[in-house]
């Protein structure tokens, strides 16, 4: 007996579909139209193929840009994951104290992020700042304006207290969805808490880490505000950002070609690279169950 198919529920994934090409498709569409034109006003363009992609991977001002969006995106990685899943596994597991401690590390995540920028230029400032009267007051001549090792710190400082609660609560989730039998066979066996660490906790973490880190990446990657209120991109060029120099290029200077093109470059990398940590992430997972097994 044939088993007979209702495809007539395909029409209830209609509005998201809609909602989707609205949304993303057409606005991709219109972005890769205007990558190959040269845009003079909305009557006068001229066909350029390729040559706004040419002219873009060979600046030398966004391949500085770029060789520092990757140095900021793994060293808030490096910090943030590791000191994420240290916070998650000191948290207390349930009772009123698991409750509090759930709502203060979440506190950082509910500011916005251009309000974040500005707590922070106020909470550096060498005349009224905490933190910058007490740098100063311990004999360090700190200043974000013009020493750009001290802007790089302190941009990657903000965002580690920004986002590391993020990978903290995902981490928390997994560790709270482990059940208490396989503890129970780590004491039978006086497994060592790096053991369990290492062979029970760890591979049950993999699936949420691979959703953080992959968040934090596409973030970070795309940090704008943050950095912007708090350096303006300085000192000199110091601090700016792919996010930052796009945003000129089609703001300030209405460039919609080379904008255009600089846009899907930008989006090519970061699908890219997202695509090998996720890689690389579930084949690590699939060498430890092999090795388990074995």
């Amino acid at each position: 007996m044939n088993k007979v198919y209702n495809n007539r529920a395909w029409f209830l994934i209609l509005p998201m579909l809609l909602l989707v090409a609205f949304s993303a498709i057409i606005p991709l569409m219109t972005v890769v139209n205007y990558s190959v034109q040269d845009v003079f006003d909305a009557n006068t363009r001229f066909f350029t193929g390729t040559e706004w992609f040419e002219v873009m991977l060979n600046d030398s001002a966004l391949q500085a840009a770029l060789l520092r969006q990757f140095a900021f995106s793994f060293t808030i990685l490096a910090i943030e994951v590791p000191l994420g899943i240290g916070i998650a596994l000191l948290m207390p597991k349930r009772g009123w104290q698991a409750s509090a401690v759930l709502i203060l590390i979440t506190l950082p995540l509910l500011i916005p992020w251009n309000v974040v920028g500005s707590i922070w230029q106020l909470f550096t400032r060498g005349d009224i700042g905490l933190m910058g009267v007490g740098i100063r007051e311990l004999g360090y001549p700190y200043n974000i304006t013009r020493n750009a090792s001290d802007a790089w710190a302190t941009i990657i400082l903000m965002d580690v207290w920004h986002w590391t609660p993020l990978i903290a609560l995902l981490c928390y989730s997994g560790l709270r969805s482990i059940p208490d039998a396989y503890y129970q066979a780590a004491r039978i066996d006086r497994a060592s808490k790096w053991a369990v660490f290492r062979y029970i906790q760890l591979p049950k973490l993999t699936n949420v880490l691979v959703i953080g880190v992959l968040l934090r990446f596409m973030h970070s990657f795309m940090i704008y505000a943050e950095p912007f209120v708090l350096t303006g991109g300085g000192p000199g060029s110091s601090t700016t950002f792919l996010s930052q120099s796009l945003t000129t290029m089609a703001i300030g200077q209405q460039d919609l070609g080379p904008s255009a093109a600089f846009s899907l470059i930008y989006f090519l990398i970061i699908l890219l690279v997202c695509w090998v940590f996720y890689t690389a992430i579930m084949n690590s997972q699939k060498d430890d169950t092999s090795q388990g097994g074995a």
